[in-house]
This record gives C-alpha cells, sequence and structure tokens, in this order.
C-alpha cells in the first residue's frame, strides 16, 4: 500500500510539472548546459570502405575540418546562421572530395544536374533549386529564391533564367568535372552501379536562430530529370527555431517518402522528444539499414548525427570547446 502511495504522488508530480509548463528531464538537460552556438555539418553518407587508403581518408578528414573550421569561426564571431549555412555549404560546393558543385555525380548521358534547399529557422523562409547546370553555388541561387522572389522551388531552365536575372555565378558544366566521378559513371553504365551523397550544414548562433542546407550532384546515371530530397524542404532540409534544423543525405525517395527532416521536428514538438531520441528513431526505425543518415543542432545547441549507412562524412562543434570530424562509428 505504500509503495502505491508513493506511486501516486510521483505521478501527481509528473503532472503538476507538465501542467506548470516545466520542461521534460531531456529538454531540461540541455537547458543546463547551454552552447552558445552550435554547427554540424556532412558530407554524405553511404558505402564508405574501412580500408580505403590513408591518403585518401586524411583528405575527407582535412576537407571536413576546413569547412567546419569556417563555421565555427563565422559562428564564435557572431555571424547568423542562415550566412554560416551557406559559407560554409560554398565551401563544401568547391571541394571535388564531395557530391556537390566541384566533383558533383554524373548523370546517365554524362553531365551534371545540381540540387539545394535552405531554410531559415526565424520565419520558416525556405528556397530550393533543382537541375541547374551552370551555377558553381546552387546553394547561393536557392538562397536568392528564398529572399528574391515570392517563391519557394525553383527548377531547370527557370533556375537558370534568374539565377541570370541575380547575377549568381555561372560556369561551363564540364567545371564540375572530375575523373574520380567520371570513372564511377563508366563502372555504373557498365555494372549499375549508383552512387548517392550531399553536403549539408545545421547551424544555431548566438542569437538563437537556426539555419540548414543541403547541396548535392544527385545520384550517379539518374535519369529523366530525377529529383531526390535535397532540394525538397522537410525531406532532406528542415529548420525551425522552435526546435530544430536538419540536414539529410542518403537514398533520396526514402527520405522524400518519409518527410525524414520534417519529421525529425515533429518528434520533438508533439511528442517532447530529445533531439537524439528523434533522430535515432527516424533513422534506425522508420527508414530501412543503408538508407543514410542526418546531421541536426537543436534550439538549444544539442548536436544529433545519426546514420544506418556503413559511414557518414561528418564534422560538429560548440561554443563549450567542441570540435570534431568522422567517418565511420
Amino acid at each position: 500500500m505504500r509503495n502505491m502511495t508513493l506511486r501516486a504522488i510521483a505521478c501527481l508530480v509528473l503532472l503538476l510539472t507538465a501542467a506548470c509548463g516545466e520542461a521534460p528531464p531531456a529538454q531540461a538537460e540541455a537547458e543546463e548546459n547551454p552552447v552558445d552556438y552550435a554547427i554540424a555539418i556532412h558530407g554524405g553518407a553511404g558505402v564508405i570502405p574501412r580500408d580505403i587508403d590513408e591518403e585518401t581518408r586524411r583528405g575527407y578528414e582535412e576537407a571536413l575540418r576546413q569547412a567546419l573550421e569556417l563555421g565555427r569561426s563565422m559562428l564564435e564571431d557572431g555571424k547568423a546562421s542562415l550566412d554560416v549555412v551557406e559559407a560554409v555549404i560554398r565551401e563544401l560546393e568547391d571541394d571535388p572530395h564531395f557530391n556537390s558543385g566541384k566533383g558533383a555525380v554524373y548523370t546517365w548521358e554524362g553531365h551534371h544536374e545540381l540540387d539545394a534547399s535552405i531554410m531559415d529557422g526565424r520565419d520558416l523562409s525556405c528556397g530550393a533549386v533543382t537541375g541547374v547546370k551552370t551555377v558553381r553555388h546552387p546553394i547561393t541561387l536557392a538562397r536568392k529564391v528564398m529572399e528574391e522572389t515570392r517563391h519557394v522551388f525553383l527548377s531547370h531552365q527557370g533556375a537558370e533564367t534568374f539565377a541570370d536575372e541575380m547575377g549568381v555565378e555561372r560556369v561551363e558544366n564540364s567545371f564540375f568535372d572530375t575523373e574520380r566521378r567520371r570513372q564511377q559513371w563508366r563502372n555504373m553504365r557498365e555494372n549499375a552501379e549508383k552512387e548517392t551523397g550531399t553536403v549539408g550544414v545545421a547551424a544555431l548562433d548566438k542569437n538563437g536562430d537556426l539555419a540548414a542546407g543541403t547541396s548535392t550532384g544527385g545520384m550517379t546515371g539518374k535519369r529523366w530529370g530525377r529529383i531526390g530530397d535535397s532540394p525538397v524542404v522537410g525531406a532532406g532540409t528542415y529548420a525551425d527555431n522552435r526546435s530544430v534544423a536538419v540536414s539529410c543525405t542518403g537514398t533520396g525517395e526514402e527520405f522524400i517518402r518519409n518527410v525524414i527532416a520534417y519529421q525529425v521536428s515533429a518528434l520533438m514538438t508533439f511528442k517532447g522528444l530529445s533531439l537524439n531520441e528523434a533522430a535515432r528513431q527516424v533513422i534506425h526505425e522508420t527508414l530501412k539499414k543503408g538508407d543514410g543518415g542526418l546531421i541536426a543542432v537543436s534550439h538549444s545547441g544539442e548536436i544529433a548525427m545519426v546514420f544506418n549507412s556503413d559511414g557518414m562524412f561528418r564534422g560538429a562543434a560548440d561554443s563549450s570547446g567542441r570540435f570534431e570530424v568522422a567517418i565511420w562509428d
């Protein structure tokens, strides 16, 4: 009887706590250890052999460190999360290690089609482009869509025409070529292999504002104007100051079907899950093994980097001194 009374009292305390609007334990813990800023980045997820040569591994890790240091230093200087997201993704778009911008994979026909999206957590503003062939930095064009038009999503030739009007840097499609991607394309044509990959950033700035962005060359050998999750707001990118900023990478079709980026936010908002609980649920329970992963930063500065594939190029930093890059578990 005494144990039943104690349990009843405990339940009453929990009910009163909820009624008074106090934070659940996971949220309270995060708020007891606040950070001034936080950033997470990724360079794609998928089949990443652990036996890659040392030079290749160091190349990826150094590329991640440079991008992460750029974002960390900008946030430390008080820059807005939206500016940080764009700047870091531009850096990754120019790095041939990753499947976005320079180093983008080839379509079935042997050229490059690039996609990107960006979102501002302050007011849910967002912009996206898909199928662009001559825009050096698709993430910048996506931001122009968000800030300079009444629209959210522009595609193919229309997006290129808009790039001209905005004075966004244009290049020949061959600018994005790399020999490594060309060989992957040849292998795909012979063996029906497909490679995916993406770059993305999620950031929390000193003002408490969240932003996220994602950029990609898509899937090796994609056909018929295929579009993955990277430019689809809610599937590959999402940011809301009330919850989280998310960028996804992997098998785009599955992320679209399950609106993965938004689902993380919804689980936090409506079920009260912590960021890591929400991220693990969607990656390990909603998606199938090997589908990919995500990086995310919550409104309190919690960072999640979760994947169900062999590996994910990723990095994280915050104002507490955390600074790390990794590829595998």
